[in-house]
């Protein structure tokens, strides 16, 4: 009896360890299916975390940070510093980027950056002392372009069609918003009766970056009056000194950007331009016509001179009511300092040379030597 005891003690001993067995390998298999499990869940989120720390804070906005960078400040300083002001999103993974690129040679200085900024731009910038962004895309309007041609291009370039554009450089609420935002530049004098486009002649042609996929038509418009803004703002002493308006200001220098043709001549024939007006003498200058007419021709005919326009200034003395397109640098230069001459008339050869008179006599002598 006793060895069968002993052989069921054993039996049942033998049975314990294997459910013991059984038991440590589920326990084992379910704490290393668990711990599989947070590994892979903590891996997701800490490269989702880092995948997101590695973009932009907000790559849609254009709001400016000022930061300023101390002197001697390292990596881990400056990684802080971008992370208090809301430029980068986590300091830490910055400075582990910066260093995996082995960029280190940061200047010290005052910034402004802007959340939208990617890590290599930022780095850029503190590398170069410069703010570096790379444009999503950029709109270059060129010299000499009315508001309508000035659609053309915004179509041609974003997804805006010309319409909306006209709609919105015509809307009564947004030109009030624009001369409220630039009262030393924009004012009541562009809501006269007779004026075409109100903001005519008001958005400065540049080559323009844009550092979002589709900034607000607003944007794209308020960028070009502020660059035109900074601009003038230069000329405000010397447009005082002539005793004229930024918007006559802005006037002169549109028919000077219509009329010359060489960059060099500009001044004088501003000249030109002054002492007619001061002996009131008709401007006679052929691109008034063609705004009055409202088309683009090769050839003005003697015809086209008397198109009952109030921007014709054959048939009207002084300026026109307005603007009649965007002024480039070079002539808002001419029109702010002109040349100081006594001439009264001026004419282009067929090569594009400007050729002046100081009397109607020598003019026609002109004429007959360069049109003729």
């Amino acid at each position: 009896m006793d060895k069968e005891n002993k052989k069921e003690e054993m039996y049942m001993k033998i049975h314990e360890r294997k459910d013991e067995v059984k038991t440590v390998r589920k326990i084992v298999f379910i704490t290393t299916s668990v711990l599989l499990f947070l590994i892979i869940v903590g891996g997701l989120i800490g490269y989702r975390y880092i995948s997101s720390a590695l973009k932009p804070v907000d790559p849609d906005t254009t709001e400016e940070i000022a930061v300023q960078i101390p002197l001697g400040s390292g990596v881990t300083a400056i990684s802080a510093i971008l992370e208090e002001n809301g430029i980068v999103k986590n300091g830490q993974i910055f400075k582990y980027y910066a260093k995996f690129k082995n960029e280190s040679q940061f200047q010290a200085g005052d910034y402004t950056f802007t959340p939208a900024m990617t890590l290599d731009e930022i780095i850029e910038t503190l590398k170069t002392g410069k703010l570096y962004r790379t444009p999503e895309f950029t709109i270059t309007v060129p010299e000499g372009l009315t508001l309508e041609q000035i659609a053309d291009v915004i179509a041609k370039n974003t997804s805006y069609t010309a319409e909306e554009f006209m709609a919105k450089v015509t809307d009564d609420a947004f030109i009030e918003q624009m001369i409220a935002e630039y009262p030393e530049l924009i004012t009541e004098e562009v809501k006269a009766d007779n004026i075409r486009y109100d903001l005519e002649g008001y958005l400065y042609p540049a080559t323009y970056p844009f550092y979002t996929k589709k900034p607000a038509l607003e944007e794209i418009i308020g960028t070009m009056i502020e660059a035109m803004n900074t601009l003038v703002v230069d000329y405000k002493e010397l447009i005082a000194e002539r005793d004229m308006t930024v918007h006559e200001f802005l006037t002169f220098a549109s028919l000077l950007e219509e009329e010359a043709t060489a960059s060099t001549d500009r001044e004088t024939i501003a000249s030109v331009f002054y002492n007619r007006l001061e002996t009131g003498m008709p401007l006679q200058t052929d691109p008034t016509v063609l705004y009055s007419l409202g088309e683009h021709k090769d050839r003005v005919l003697y015809a086209d001179l008397e198109v009952d326009n109030p921007y014709n200034t054959y048939k009207n003395k002084g300026l026109p009511p307005g603007p009649i397109a965007g002024a480039g640098k070079v002539s808002l230069e001419a029109t702010a300092a002109p040349s100081s001459t006594d001439y009264l008339f001026f004419l282009a050869d067929k090569e594009g040379n400007n050729h002046f008179a100081k009397t109607y006599e020598e003019h026609l002598v002109n004429v007959d030597k360069y049109i003729k």
